[in-house]
């Protein structure tokens, strides 16, 4: 029996490096990880930028230093020509998207609700859910075709555990969030699954603002004592990438120490 799963193992880990991967938002943070990752385990990986092109192509170069290929590919996530022109792009170097990481980070107003106007919360809903709208649009057809995809998408905590001054991400990650059961309920029947991840506070660039004081409250609230690191999140995101995830689609994988517990 363990010399089968063991097998078994092989032969999915292989499934990997069949596959190529479109993560936006490569270039830094959670989307680097990410497709350093994915790299790793044999993935043909597109790491997508907006201005960073010098750190997605060291992204790239670190993929194909371990013996892998990728490739920068830059694009407004929120522009649906970008979109297309983008997986066109992939799939003319690397070949279908099978795996696609909608990680880009957009900006928000930090404000208490009752200080925004309209245009304070609209702005984040529209390029939260553009990016992953137009995303969806572009890889499906695709996987339409081969009847298999790995659709992915970085939520929040935020979404589920109120925070001062984060109602506008929040907001639109529970958005989100209700966007990609409607993709697994629709696209599950064709072999694609779709599924959100949901970290909390993360050492990146994004997290530099944080004051230490505040990081280190919040290690001390969360029972695994510490504030989550890039690595930790891609972890979740490779699993859900993988066939060992076949049968888990329309779900919120929380990656977040324990700090929110569901």
């Amino acid at each position: 029996m363990v010399q089968a799963n063991l097998c078994e193992w092989s032969v999915l880990n292989d499934e990997l490096k069949r596959r190529v991967a479109l993560v936006t938002g490569g270039s830094r943070g959670i989307g680097a990880a990410t497709a350093l990752a994915l790299g790793k385990q044999g993935a043909k990986v597109a790491v997508n930028y907006v201005e960073q092109e010098a750190a997605a192509q060291d992204v790239v170069r670190q993929i194909k230093e371990q013996g892998g290929e990728a490739v920068a590919v830059g694009a407004d996530v929120r522009d649906a020509e970008q979109v297309k022109e983008m997986v066109l792009h992939v799939k003319q170097r690397l070949g279908a998207v099978d795996i696609m990481v909608s990680n880009a980070n957009m900006a928000f107003a930090m404000k208490p609700i009752l200080q925004m106007d309209w245009t304070d919360l609209s702005q984040k809903l529209n390029d939260e859910m553009k990016a992953a709208f137009h995303l969806t649009q572009a890889v499906a057809p695709d996987m339409l075709e081969r009847q298999y995809g790995r659709m992915i998408y970085i939520s929040s905590s935020s979404a589920d555990l109120p925070t001062p001054y984060l109602a506008a991400h929040g907001v639109a990650k529970g958005g989100l969030n209700s966007f990609v059961k409607y993709i697994a309920q629709e696209l599950g029947p064709h072999g694609i699954t779709a599924n959100s991840v949901s970290p909390g506070l993360v050492q990146t660039d994004a997290s530099r603002y944080t004051p230490e004081a505040v990081k280190e409250q919040i290690a001390m609230a969360t029972p695994l004592q510490r504030v989550a690191v890039p690595g930790d999140i891609s972890a979740a995101i490779v699993f859900l990438a993988s066939e060992e995830s076949r049968f888990v689609t329309g779900t919120c994988t929380h990656v977040n120490g324990g700090i929110l517990m569901q």
